[in-house]
């Protein structure tokens, strides 16, 4: 397809996704904002994330990376939490892998400990109370240490900087990150660490690569939760058991009506982080095949009996879409263009059809 006419093309399924009757305005009031790997292919600072967000008419945003920051200095760091506050926008911290046995983890760098001290210190610093991080990927559940052994080492760098988190008044908030951990396993890792200050970053799509129900996740995870990644997922029945693929919000199997009504009741504090990840082709889960168990042993039947019931129900995603990720090499220049530009319309087609038919969000009302 000629570029142009491409990126013409995507806007369509903007106005499309954005129809819908609004739920009905008495509802309780939920903040609504970005995850900023939504649009990780712009390279923006924290500025020009601020900026950007603003125009949008947006409550809030969560700094997914200490990378969105171009300096740690304290005034610099003062300037990014005035803008914010100019704008009427609250923040989230956050930062990356934060488990040292894990595959994810850089070896490269400071102690775990230190590290998640400085995202506690940035996040203090700009305004945020809650800081993003994860504890690993889908490769440490069948790494030659057990995922119970990156769940202690995880929980001993949490407890270690217990102290310094409850005098800055930012709580820890671990993601169920792609394919790491089940709801239960980081229920227990909140819990284990100390739920004074240690929260969770609930994730929707990452529970589909653990063959979990996004309900389950909200319902275990739900009393811990003060910040959000919210996004849609196609989920379909395959030969080998069943595949996934990271979608626009509306555009998958995901009954997001229901889970932003069950969200509303259960994590009335908690903000609305569309992290939208589109450009990735399906990922196939193999449960039919005996050595996919392998890395889930302690799995349990019934909530697996909830993803297989979402899996029947659901269907490939047939709309547009480039994709990146396919193991071909470096996409050519007008491809990368296109990624960008869809990743800039998939969120914001996603922020229409949570404001027009979930009615979340504050500031966009005026």
């Amino acid at each position: 397809m000629h570029r142009r006419r491409f990126l013409q093309s995507l806007p369509v399924a903007a106005l499309a996704a954005g129809a819908g009757t609004a739920a009905p305005a008495a509802e309780t009031p939920v903040k609504l904002g970005f995850d900023t790997y939504s649009v990780r292919a712009f390279r923006w600072k924290a500025p020009r994330l601020l900026e950007y967000a603003a125009g949008l008419k947006l409550d809030t945003i969560q700094f997914s990376d200490l990378a969105d920051y171009e300096s740690y200095e304290p005034a610099y760091l003062q300037k990014i939490k005035d803008q914010a506050a100019r704008l009427r926008i609250s923040i989230d911290g956050g930062m990356g892998c934060v488990c040292p046995s894990s595959h994810a983890y850089k070896q490269d760098g400071p102690p775990a400990r230190d590290r998640v001290l400085e995202g506690l210190r940035v996040a203090k610093a700009v305004g945020a109370t809650s800081m993003r991080c994860y504890m690993g990927d889908s490769g440490d559940r069948l790494g030659a240490l057990p995922i119970e052994a990156h769940i202690e080492n995880t929980i001993k760098v949490f407890r270690s900087v217990r102290s310094e988190a409850r005098d800055l008044g930012v709580k820890i908030a671990i993601e169920n990150h792609a394919g790491d951990m089940q709801a239960r396993e980081v229920k227990t890792l909140i819990e284990e660490s100390g739920k004074d200050f240690v929260a969770a970053c609930l994730d929707t799509g990452n529970p589909l690569w653990v063959v979990e129900d996004p309900f389950v996740t909200l319902e275990t995870l739900a009393p811990y939760t003060v910040t959000t990644h919210m996004r849609d997922s196609a989920v379909f029945e395959h030969p080998r058991g069943a595949a996934a693929q990271w979608v626009a919000l509306g555009d998958g199997a995901v009954d997001f009506a229901r889970f932003v009504a069950e969200f509303r009741r259960r994590c009335p504090q908690s903000s609305m982080q569309l992290e939208i990840i589109t450009g990735r082709p399906p990922r196939i889960l193999p449960y039919l095949e005996p050595d996919f168990w392998k890395a889930f042993p302690k799995a349990s039947a019934a909530e697996f009996a909830r993803f297989l019931a979402l899996a029947k129900s659901g269907h490939p995603f047939m709309g547009i879409m480039v994709v990146e990720d396919a193991g071909s090499g470096t996409p050519p220049a007008v491809m990368q263009e296109a990624l960008r530009e869809q990743q800039r319309i998939d969120l914001e087609r996603s922020f229409e059809y949570a404001k027009k038919t979930l009615n979340v969000g504050i500031n966009w009302r005026g």
